[in-house]
């Protein structure tokens, strides 16, 4: 049975109200990005322990910590972000959460993928190294910007750092957004590292952010490979409707009721189970 979670961040600043729509909806899960319009790296042990209680008295649980880690330039210093990284694994333990998801790092125009390969599965093997002991695993994301944008390189760079604890979070709507048509030839490549789902769609010809299925990222092909292939994890409204930044997105609880009933609908027209 499949599961759904979401960037409740995205209905409003404050938990408990991110709480309550996640009550309505019937998601018992949430992806932990920011609270209070405090990223969840940046809330110090106290509100930690307040978000705890918070989603406790709701019955909701931790599916993944939404962290920034990997979201800088591939040049700035590395021993500072490895600070956050720790932080981000405390956090995941406190919260009971088994993924902490990532990123593989920002290049500008004139820093050629190539020439910074290297240096990237350096750090994130290093990033996997403190996650395993840590008892956590690292979801990449493939993010608009980074090395691990398209599928050949977001392959290349989980079979170099080859650890369990390095795993993929899939986002169909960031491959569109960078020009790929996803399925089937990056799910191919991509599925037997990939333990995730963020879910929001997106136009070719526009970028633009859309519910799933209305979009070029071939969500409802998706579903039904990942359904064959007997998929069972996350899935992770991300919906992104009425602005995004580098650090998230937000919609408003309208827009994420709206998302997460559009989703809700493949899955229904499928056939398949979820909860």
């Amino acid at each position: 049975m499949w599961t759904l979670s979401g960037f409740a961040d995205e209905i409003n600043n404050d938990l408990e109200r991110q709480c309550a729509l996640l009550d309505e909806l019937g998601i018992r899960y949430i992806e932990f990005r920011s609270a209070w319009g405090v990223n969840v790296l940046d809330l110090d042990d106290d509100e930690v322990a307040r978000a705890r209680n918070v989603l406790v008295s709701h019955g909701i649980r931790v599916s993944s910590i939404g962290s920034p880690i990997g979201k800088v330039n591939i040049a700035d210093d590395f021993d500072e972000h490895l600070v956050r990284m720790d932080r981000a694994i405390w956090v995941a333990q406190q919260l009971g959460a088994p993924f902490i998801r990532v990123f593989s790092f920002f290049l500008t125009a004139d820093q050629r993928p190539e020439d910074h390969r290297d240096e990237v599965v350096r750090r994130m093997g290093e990033l996997a190294r403190r996650a395993e002991a840590g008892g956590v695993v690292l979801l990449h994301e493939n993010e608009k910007g980074i090395f691990g944008d398209i599928p050949e390189r977001v392959h290349d760079l989980v079979t170099a750092v080859d650890s369990p604890s390095l795993r993929l979070a899939w986002d169909a709507a960031n491959y569109v957004q960078v020009g790929v048509v996803p399925f089937p030839e990056g799910y191919e490549l991509l599925r037997p590292y990939t333990d995730y789902i963020q879910i929001k769609d997106a136009k070719l010809d526009t970028g633009e952010v859309v519910v799933a299925g209305a979009g070029d990222g071939r969500v409802p092909e998706t579903l039904r490979a990942l359904a064959a292939d007997g998929f069972d994890g996350f899935f992770s409204m991300e919906p992104h409707l009425d602005s995004a930044h580098h650090l998230g997105g937000f919609s408003g609880p309208e827009n994420f009721a709206r998302a997460t009933r559009a989703f809700t609908a493949l899955l229904d027209a499928e056939g398949i189970r979820y909860r």
